[in-house]
């Protein structure tokens, strides 16, 4: 009933926080005064509460006498191994009063319920933050002591949390213990598999209260709300840039290094994600795994795939400050920027030409070489660039795909259609 009142009778005589439970402030009390009455007979290590110590000596090595019938998995208390087969069995005896969740074990539960209370007993001294449990405010508190006391014993790397050291691991033994069961994927975590399901069954259960959009997973949309909020909380140390995600800064960092850590085995490309490397080696391979549902292109890439649904949906997501135009991509934005600054960082070494993007500079170095890579099947006309070839390849398929909204005139070029425009505009 506390739940629902919001009543919490049992306050701290050292400062304004108050508990549902006696026994929450009991433990409050003691992280307050220090005190940790309960020792470990082993090692001599002290704790504030007997669950702790408990927890603590499962750590010394020592015999396990119960073990589970169905995984042979062992345990050296009766009660462990009564949670345990629950997860063959299924069984989750702990239900919720505020709404339909249950578990298999109380103190599950017990955390469950500060969601709806609201609850955060377990302060940082360091920091005003606050944790549902003291394993959150364990693992945060070595963001201020810098402990990382998980080691990998294959390579340097040391860890947080032993549930980060168990996933590195298995990036070492290849080790992927859940599986789908639609396709022959894979995972290392079952958090991994979770999301993964969702791309089955089309879940999307995490809402954005302010466009509507849903999402897959939760992290997705804390990042995604982050367009809205402007939030950019990973900072770079060096230029002062800030970014949305930790991965994003963890690549921007890489420009400053120069690593490349991730290589490819048929030339000598290197490159800052695994992502960007598996887009590559498909370069070679010539696969293209990613469908486009509209108009069935096959694509090498999931981002390329996003850049292509867009051309059918008209959408442009950025949008230039300065001027009304808007762009598909990011770079093609970045590249537009300069025109208005009249930026050209990429200069010609054979003539004094200068241009804003390395893409336009290579379309020029083809002129003073006079190589033209793409070749026409149907008469052998070759080009410089792709684009070019397409916009030829219409010739001779008679397609015309820009057509005029006034009239119904068509065209096959983007140019002409722009032409034709002024004739209505005058």
């Amino acid at each position: 009933m506390l739940i629902h009142t919001e009543e919490k009778p049992y306050s701290c005589n050292m400062c304004s926080s108050s508990f549902t439970e006696k026994s929450y402030a009991a433990v409050h009390m003691q992280r307050s005064s220090g005190e940790k009455p309960y020792s470990c007979d082993v090692c001599g290590l002290c704790f504030m509460t007997k669950s702790e110590l408990e927890l603590h000596a499962r750590t010394h090595p020592g015999e396990k006498r119960y073990s589970c019938e169905v995984c042979r998995s062992s345990f050296k208390t009766k009660s462990a191994l009564t949670v345990h087969v629950r997860t063959h069995t299924g069984e989750k005896p702990f239900s919720c009063d505020a709404c339909e969740s249950s578990f298999k074990d109380k103190s599950q539960l017990i955390v469950h319920r500060r969601n709806h209370t609201g609850e955060k007993p377990y302060r940082c001294d360091a920091c005003d933050s606050s944790f549902k449990t003291n394993h959150q405010l364990t693992v945060h508190v070595r963001t201020h002591t810098g402990e990382k006391p998980y080691k990998c014993n294959v390579c340097e790397s040391s860890f947080k949390t032993k549930f980060q050291q168990t996933v590195h691991i298995r990036k070492h033994t290849g080790e992927k213990p859940y599986s789908c069961e639609v396709c022959d994927s894979s995972f290392k975590t079952k958090s991994q598999q979770t999301s993964h399901m969702r791309i089955h069954t089309g879940e999307k259960p995490y809402n954005c209260e302010m466009c509507g959009s849903s999402f897959k997973d939760k992290s997705q949309l804390i990042v995604h709300m982050r367009n809205h909020t402007g939030e950019k909380p990973y900072s770079c140390n060096i230029c002062d840039t800030s970014f949305k995600t930790k991965s994003q800064l963890t690549v921007h960092m890489q420009n400053h290094t120069g690593n490349k850590p991730f290589k490819c085995n048929v030339c000598d490309s290197s490159f800052t994600t695994n992502t960007k490397l598996e887009n590559h080696v498909r370069t070679h391979t010539g696969e293209k795994p990613f469908i486009c549902d509209e108009c069935g292109t096959s694509l090498s890439g999931k981002y390329s795939l996003a850049v292509h649904m867009r051309r059918h949906t008209g959408e442009r997501p950025f949008g230039c400050d300065l001027c009304d135009s808007s762009f598909i991509t990011k770079f093609q934005l970045d590249v537009h920027l300069r025109n208005h600054a009249g930026e050209k960082p990429y200069c010609c070494e054979v003539c004094d030409s200068s241009f804003a993007s390395k893409s336009d500079l290579n379309k020029h170095i083809k002129i003073h070489s006079g190589e033209k890579p793409y070749s026409c099947e149907v008469c052998g006309t070759s080009f410089t660039d792709k684009s070019g070839l397409k916009r030829h390849i219409n010739i001779h398929s008679g397609e015309k795909r820009y057509s005029c909204q006034v009239c119904g005139s068509s065209f096959s070029r983007k140019y002409y259609l722009k032409t034709h425009m002024k004739t209505h505009t005058s």
